[in-house]
């Protein structure tokens, strides 16, 4: 003959289960995520370069024909001297700077590289680069508006 089991065993179980997984989801949400999404520490210099580089929407950039755009079209960087990189629209025409499909790019403190929206004319677009990469992008309504970012260490 086998005993009757107690339903106050199964009782303690559950309860003994829920506190278990109320324990494991307090971590994942107090301790995992947090450090997950937090942004890598990063050096004075990097995040407060000595320089910036300007990089222009030229007037009549929307116009096919004209060969310059973005002006420079090829920006060379180095991390700590010259990385934080400012794009100013002086066109009459509202442009964007959006990240190149094949040039995948995410700054690990910066996060996604390209403009919210349109800059429209007279405003600007800053991006600050804190890790080596190599960027190219263009601008969504006229995609024969290309430039590249190059990033570098800085060589002291």
């Amino acid at each position: 003959m086998s005993k009757p089991t107690s339903s106050h065993a199964y009782g303690i179980g559950i309860i003994a289960m829920i506190v278990g997984l109320a324990a494991g989801i307090s971590y994942y949400q107090l301790y995992y995520i947090p450090e997950l999404n937090a942004k890598p520490k990063i050096s004075e210099e990097i995040l407060n370069p000595e320089e910036e580089i300007l990089i222009n929407m030229i007037k009549g950039a929307a116009n096919k024909d004209q060969q310059d755009n973005f002006v420079p079209k090829l920006v060379n960087l180095q991390l700590g001297i010259d990385n934080r990189v400012v794009w100013e629209n002086i066109d009459e025409t509202p442009h964007t700077v959006t990240l190149d499909a094949n040039t995948p790019f995410e700054d690990k403190y910066s996060g996604k590289f390209g403009s919210l929206g349109v800059v429209k004319p007279g405003e600007k677009y800053e991006f600050l680069f804190t890790q080596k990469a190599e960027v190219g992008y263009h601008c969504e309504p006229h995609p024969w508006m290309t430039g590249k970012i190059i990033v570098k260490e800085a060589r002291f």
